[in-house]
């Protein structure tokens, strides 16, 4: 389901974004740890229209997540499904969690738990045995073997069923793809048929036909060295037998007889029924098929004799197989692609990566690559995004994907190099990972990173702060329409007790008037409608020194109203203000009384009242009769001075950021468009310092501000308008 990036950038949840459970609440039900994304409806798909070249595990998995995410998927494979391989797969816990998140539970159709891990000699000696109970607890998915053909069953109807989330994909079965054209995202079938989509994913395994549309040359398979015979067994079969029934007694436990330059790897799926195996070999020994065929039929001889010399139970064991369908299987390696995206055709699963099975990854692997790519593809993706947005799943995933293949082709040596072959090390890098957490968080470094003008601010993990200067996304906010309400006093007063307030390690500020009366006020503005805010607003009170001057270190002087400090009633305008600005902000409580002919402001600090201020007798005025300016001054801006100290006790005193801050009128916006304006008979306020213990905090800064004495209240109004700027012109001075 489509949904605008600023809810993407902002959900925290185990499913994918604009979702709700992901194909029912069942599946939301049985996964605990996720949390409902999206409103709950399920709205047709108005995304791309993806067409996948393949019906692998890979492929499939993509189109669910694809299809929850809005957009329309076309399959197409070019066998009828008629002879599924019938072996096992690891479902480790970075596999096993993407599939729950999709509302893929393998438990469903007969997956169960990997429950130990027991080593021999080719002799029968054991040689380790560990229970995995304890180790599994620190994965937070269980690590599952399945049913190959029961996976690619449940895939397929999450693919294609009418249910769940999104448009169904389309599955074209017998439909043999020939040509790709990855600038125009089209494909050719077999029966000369072209089909446009708005990308193209290649997942056609390991005999690819998209990768050399990708790679612009043919990049053959050769072969690793290993052939293996593949076949399964009931575990009954097992048990009946005496001498055979102790490698079967334990549920969930895979065995491993290790010889010098072969192996047998046997673990049981579908409710531990069923034993699988994989008997890893010198290719040359049993004539297995060339880089050209995929398996070659052999005997039970023929296996037997490989194994030579290995305990006669493990023999008895491995001559239970079916001796009629029984293969081996030429373990096939390919060169590193250098890259995995031409144009609008980016490659998945095998077609980019084929593993051998050392590592139990590469369906894995397959399933990681598919969420990754609906990831990177969230409901809002435009179409002239899509090259690159195809470069970021390669940029996500390559190396990963490639560095599990070499510990796979490690794992798998005959001598092990001392220090490569850790296989503790393997297993966490392999398991300790989220690729639908990993890929989200890597899509939104991508949008930081096309606009690199955002604010940042404390803290940064969370990714560039929305304020009233920006979006989520770096928008620039529009507060035309938001309201202020300003109330003013504007009293005479001693210059030098002003002149004091200036920044003490700074000496360029001055008066323009060389007299010792000068002139302040007390603003008190209220906004509403602040659309950062969602609609609502804030208040804040500050003093304003005018007729202020700084002089630059070039001579040159900026004429402006000085600001010692702002008091907010809100965290986020304060916390955005001193961070983006640089701006005097502190905290205060701002109550106000209104009526028709009155205006009263309560100022304090967890109930200890420290400012009142008072306009008393208000009539409308003629707004032509009033200047442009809310303040009535002829100052060009506001000047602050920003100070930021160091991080520890070793530099107390000592500045991390010190400077002069500007912030002119004719470049803010947008400009403020006063409505009505009151003028007051009568204005009055009073500053209470009160004591340390009614204000921790603040008592040093009232205590200063009581000081300032007034000479005569010059002018008392309220103005009301639209139109609050985001004082994103303030810039540093110097």
């Amino acid at each position: 389901m489509k949904q605008p990036l600023e809810q993407i950038l902002n959900q925290a949840k185990g499913i994918l974004p604009g979702t709700n459970g992901l194909n029912g609440t069942d599946a939301a039900s049985k996964y605990a740890n996720s949390a409902s994304g999206g409103n709950g409806t399920v709205q047709p798909a108005s995304g791309f229209k993806v067409l996948v070249v393949g019906a692998g595990i890979g492929g499939l998995t993509a189109a669910i997540a694809l299809r929850q995410q809005g957009h329309e998927v076309l399959i197409f494979e070019q066998s009828k499904f008629n002879n599924e391989l019938g072996a096992a797969i690891h479902l480790a816990p970075n596999s096993n969690g993407v599939l729950r998140r999709l509302g893929i539970f393998a438990e469903d159709f007969g997956a169960n738990p990997m429950q130990a891990l027991t080593e021999y000699t080719p002799e029968g000696e054991c040689t380790k045995h560990i229970d995995l109970d304890g180790p599994n607890k620190m994965w937070q998915h269980p690590w599952l073997l399945a049913h190959r053909v029961h996976l690619h069953d449940a895939l397929k109807k999450a693919a294609t069923r009418p249910e769940g989330q999104g448009k169904p994909a389309e599955l074209h079965t017998s439909n043999r793809v020939i040509d790709v054209d990855p600038e125009a995202a089209t494909i050719t079938l077999e029966n000369g048929e072209t089909i446009q989509g708005d990308f193209v994913i290649g997942s056609d395994g390991v005999r690819s036909v998209t990768r050399k549309k990708v790679a612009g040359r043919d990049v053959n398979l050769f072969s690793s060295g290993k052939s293996a015979f593949r076949f399964m067994i009931t575990r009954q079969s097992a048990l009946d037998d005496p001498i055979t029934a102790k490698f079967a007694q334990s549920p969930g436990e895979l065995i491993i007889w290790f010889g010098t330059d072969r192996r047998i790897v046997m673990y049981p799926t579908t409710n531990n029924t069923q034993l699988n195996f994989v008997c890893i070999h010198p290719d040359s020994e049993s004539g297995a098929g060339g880089a050209d065929t995929w398996s070659q039929k052999t005997s039970l001889e023929e296996m037997t004799k490989v194994y030579e010399g290995f305990d006669p139970a493990m023999i008895a064991l491995i001559s239970k197989a079916d001796k009629d369908s029984l293969k081996a299987w030429k373990l096939m390696d390919m060169e590193t692609l250098p890259t995995w995206v031409r144009g609008k055709l980016a490659l998945l699963g095998d077609a980019a990566h084929p593993f051998t099975p050392h590592q139990g990854q590469g369906g894995g692997q397959a399933i990681e690559d598919a969420i990754s790519m609906a990831v990177v593809f969230s409901g809002d993706a435009k179409k002239e995004e899509i090259n690159e947005r195809l470069n970021l799943y390669e940029k996500i995933r390559k190396e990963r994907a490639e560095t599990i293949q070499e510990y796979s082709r490690i794992a798998g040596s005959d001598i092990k190099a001392v220090g490569q072959n850790n296989m503790q090390t393997y297993t966490v890098y392999n398991f300790g990972h989220d690729e639908y957490d990993n890929s989200m968080q890597q899509l939104r470094k991508w949008f930081w990173a096309r606009n690199p003008s955002m604010y940042w601010r404390m803290p940064i993990a969370f990714g560039p702060m929305p304020g009233p200067r920006q979006s989520h996304t770096g928008v620039i906010r529009q507060a035309e329409q938001s309201t202020f309400t300003t109330a003013s006093i504007k009293f005479k007063t001693s210059r030098t007790v002003l002149q004091n307030l200036f920044p003490h390690t700074n000496n360029s500020y001055r008066f323009k008037s060389p007299g010792t009366v000068a002139y302040a006020s007390y603003s008190q503005t209220t906004l509403g409608k602040m659309e950062w805010l969602g609609g609502s607003g804030y208040k804040h009170i500050g003093l304003y020194i005018h007729g202020v001057e700084y002089v630059k270190k070039d001579g040159s002087i900026i004429s402006g109203t000085y600001m010692p400090l702002l008091f907010e009633s809100l965290t986020d305008p304060i916390v955005s203000g001193r961070e983006e600005l640089g701006m005097p902000k502190l905290y205060t409580s701002v109550d106000i009384h209104r009526r028709s002919k009155g205006y009263r402001i309560n100022t304090g600090w967890e109930g200890a009242i420290w400012g009142n201020f008072v306009w008393e007798g208000l009539e409308e005025s003629d707004m032509a009769a009033e200047s442009g300016k809310i303040s009535g001054e002829d100052d060009d801006g506001i000047l602050v001075y920003r100070y930021i100290p160091k991080v520890g006790r070793a530099h107390k005193g000592e500045a991390e950021a010190e400077y002069p801050v500007f912030v002119p009128y004719a470049e803010d916006f947008p400009t403020p468009k006063p409505q009505r304006v009151y003028k007051a008979s009568k204005a009055s306020f009073k500053i209470d310092p009160l004591d340390v213990d009614a204000l921790p905090t603040l008592h040093h800064i009232i205590n200063r501000l009581a000081e300032i004495p007034c000479y005569e209240v010059v002018s008392a109004k309220v103005v009301e308008g639209v139109g609050v700027p985001d004082v994103g012109a303030a810039h540093r001075v110097e």
